[in-house]
């Protein structure tokens, strides 16, 4: 159990292109990271919170053996890792976009590679290898899978007749003239804890918290909070119009015909929302940011 004197949740949070858009988030959750930049022990303005900026390859296996209770890191690499852990909640970010990370099977344009079955007895670099085998294995494919430390795109062909890498947008692959053969995962951020973390009250409940309060941090990240002033007698219209509004809160203006209205609507709709607005004749209209949404 944990005792008073040592209430603290060990956390590994991952570097490289990760950890700029994970350091926002948990801004945004009220946690400020400082110092990341000269050391891999940044603080942060929780003392009972310890953080450790590590790779995102080795975040879940530090995690399973108890090295860390919790992290975050990517669905890819517990998958490589074959990691037996907690997955407490999946938030879909990077660096570049809000989609899906894949994990995919190039090879060059003009190979005469059409199919996974064409990679039997080939040679195939990839840094995710056991992910690679496991693939293969599932497609009666034997190959010989080949670690590689980075920039895995200018290998082929001269040293292997393919590649096993993570894109998200296919962009660096056909800059290198590389064409997809295959789609061997997708994977987004995770957040995981040590199952034995979990059986401790303490920081079980610590960890429910936190993973809460990013949960709301990342379901506000593309919302906006919109209120305005609104005569009663268009309130209906409002709703059969707008379907965004469809369950905003509303009270009546004291003394008057009037309606205050206020809803969370997707950012990217608020320009086409609030000339409506205007129309239906809303009145002091007002846009705000938010730092969470708990639901």
């Amino acid at each position: 159990m944990t005792t008073a004197a040592a209430k603290t949740l060990r956390i590994g949070l991952p570097s490289g292109s990760l950890q700029e858009p994970t350091f926002a988030l948990f801004a945004k959750a009220g946690f400020n990271i400082s110092g990341a930049s000269r050391s891999y022990k940044p603080g942060v303005d929780d003392p009972e919170l310890v953080i450790r900026l590590l790779r995102a390859q080795e975040i879940s296996r530090y995690v399973e053996h108890g090295f860390l209770d919790c992290g975050l890191t990517g669905k890819d690499w517990i998958a490589n890792n074959n990691s037996d852990v907690a997955v407490l909640t999946e938030m879909t970010f990077s660096k570049v976009s809000n989609k899906p990370t894949r994990w995919v099977i190039a090879v060059p344009e003009d190979s005469a590679i059409k199919t996974v079955k064409d990679l039997q007895g080939k040679v195939i670099a990839t840094e995710a290898v056991p992910l690679t085998e496991r693939y293969l294995a599932g497609h009666g494919v034997t190959a010989k899978v080949e670690f590689s430390w980075g920039a895995t795109e200018v290998k082929v062909p001269d040293l292997v007749d393919a590649i096993v890498d993570v894109t998200e947008t296919g962009s660096s692959l056909r800059a290198n003239k590389l064409r997809i053969l295959d789609t061997i995962m997708e994977s987004s951020p995770q957040f995981i804890a040590n199952h034995d973390a979990l059986k401790d009250a303490w920081k079980k409940t610590k960890i429910e918290t936190l993973v809460m309060l990013l949960q709301g941090a990342y379901a506000a990240r593309d919302k906006v909070g919109l209120k305005m002033n609104l005569p009663e007698n268009k309130l209906v219209e409002l709703l059969k119009t707008l379907p965004a509004l469809r369950n905003p809160t509303v009270a009546h203006l004291a003394g008057s015909e009037w309606v205050a209205v206020e809803t969370i609507i997707d950012e990217r709709v608020v320009r086409e929302i609030i000339p409506q607005l205007k129309a239906l004749g809303a009145e002091g209209i007002i846009e705000y940011p938010l730092n969470k949404v708990v639901y």
